[in-house]
């Protein structure tokens, strides 16, 4: 059964193409900064939006049908099986993620639950091996369903905890079944509304009991692969502890969880936390937590998570340089967690809108490889900071200056002579003559 008729495979034909279904940028075969763009990408099909998302908003119904012409739940899990598959070779991306939930409906209990995963497990793991597909990572969706109102791990109710592991047990099983290259952990409702009604150590203390006993599980089960938690400051709780990059770091190391987890950074989650996505992923990256990507988009003019596919270059071309400068990704990719606008309702635009996000990433990892070849950033920055490699400088950064040396130091240089210009504006130029010359 084909889902996607009249839709062939895209191919790269070239910024030239008139084509609305062929890549202008993304040639998976070129080489660019030592490996294929293929390689260097990674790119990855959201099971949740892709294969699930209706077009629902606070104030309508769905706008496109994802039932898959099933009339049953299992039945249209199924056939979204093979729909996904078709939708990554018409793509020709090698990875897909998804949420529990995501590729079967949930049962009456969590034995029937487990056992519809177990079902379209089968099939995925079948489907993957037949179609030369990868998981890129799995999570539990913790966060849907009523009973998660006050939150899952974090929850004030201990049975709401102790179901939350069981899910995210079999969503670790079934990751490591599929081969998954990483687990993430977003905190979905784990924050809170008011302090009036929180105990906010003992929720942090619960949800980072329940990240080493799922470490500790995953491991012993033969899950090689890496764990991410995913930064978002807001929504759907009022306060998300997992608020940026910095404050999840903060909670890693408090809690002994460094060592075992990276960051899963997401372009939307960074600016609403008031961040830039490069920000966001330079923190990660010099803090040796760069782990994997969220592709999207926000809305500047709105304050919600609006989760758009990517089209800025400027976005994804600082995003590609700081992979390339955290050495690229390992176990990590570029998930498209992005959705089409609720308006863009046919099957074709959910291909027209992988096209242009993916193209926007192939010509920001070129980008990106250019402003590394050209030289004149990396080298600004260098020159900037120079006088840390000599004298009183170098002294500060070896360890070795004392309070009183540089007290010393000061007092005999009476002020600071010269402070050099900074010359913003001039590096955003270069950008700019290196992108478009």
């Amino acid at each position: 059964m084909e889902f996607f008729k009249g839709i062939d495979k895209v191919k790269y034909e070239g910024k030239g193409t008139d084509s609305p279904y062929a890549f202008r940028f993304y040639d998976p075969d070129a080489v660019i900064g030592g490996k294929t763009m293929r390689e260097q990408l990674r790119f990855a099909m959201s099971y949740w939006h892709t294969m699930c998302a209706e077009g629902t908003d606070m104030f309508g119904v769905g706008t496109i049908d994802k039932s898959y012409g099933a009339l049953e739940p299992m039945e249209s899990a199924r056939r979204k099986a093979y729909a996904a598959f078709e939708l990554m070779n018409k793509l020709d991306i090698d990875y897909f993620c998804f949420h529990d939930r995501d590729i079967a409906p949930e049962g009456a209990t969590l034995a029937k639950s487990n056992a519809r995963l177990d079902e379209i497990t089968a099939l995925l793991k079948r489907l993957m091996a037949e179609n030369n597909k990868k998981l890129l990572w799995g999570t539990a969706n913790c966060f849907g369903n009523k009973r998660y109102m006050h939150g899952a791990g974090t929850a004030p109710n201990a049975d709401v905890f102790a179901f939350a592991a069981a899910q995210i047990k079999k969503a670790l099983e079934i990751t490591t079944v599929l081969g998954g290259e990483g687990y993430v952990f977003w905190g979905g409702r784990e924050g809170y509304e008011t302090l009036l009604n929180t105990d906010m150590a003992l929720e942090q203390d619960n949800m980072a009991r329940l990240m080493h006993m799922a470490v500790d599980y995953a491991r012993s089960i033969g899950f090689t692969g890496d764990f991410y938690i995913e930064p978002k400051p807001k929504e759907p709780t009022k306060h998300q502890y997992d608020f940026d990059s910095a404050t999840v770091l903060a909670f890693l190391r408090k809690y002994g969880l460094d060592k075992d987890f990276k960051l899963n950074i997401e372009a939307n989650h960074a600016t609403l936390a008031g961040h830039t996505f490069a920000h966001e992923l330079c923190v990660a990256r010099t803090n040796g937590a760069f782990g994997s990507i969220d592709a999207n988009q926000g809305d500047m003019l709105l304050g919600w998570d609006t989760d758009q596919f990517p089209t800025n270059v400027y976005d994804t071309t600082l995003c590609m340089l700081e992979v390339l400068r955290a050495g690229g990704f390992t176990k990590g990719g570029l998930n498209f967690d992005a959705k089409t606008r609720r308006g863009s309702n046919t099957p074709e635009d959910i291909f027209l809108a992988y096209i242009s996000g993916m193209d926007a990433f192939a010509l920001g990892l070129r980008m990106a490889d250019k402003i590394i070849s050209d030289g004149r950033i990396d080298s600004f920055v260098k020159n900037r900071y120079e006088s840390y490699s000599v004298g009183i400088g170098k002294r500060i950064v070896d360890g070795s200056a004392t309070m009183e040396e540089l007290e010393a130091y000061a007092l005999s240089m009476g002020d600071v002579k010269t402070n050099i210009s900074g010359r913003q504006e001039y590096l955003e130029n270069v950008i700019n003559q290196i992108m478009f010359s």
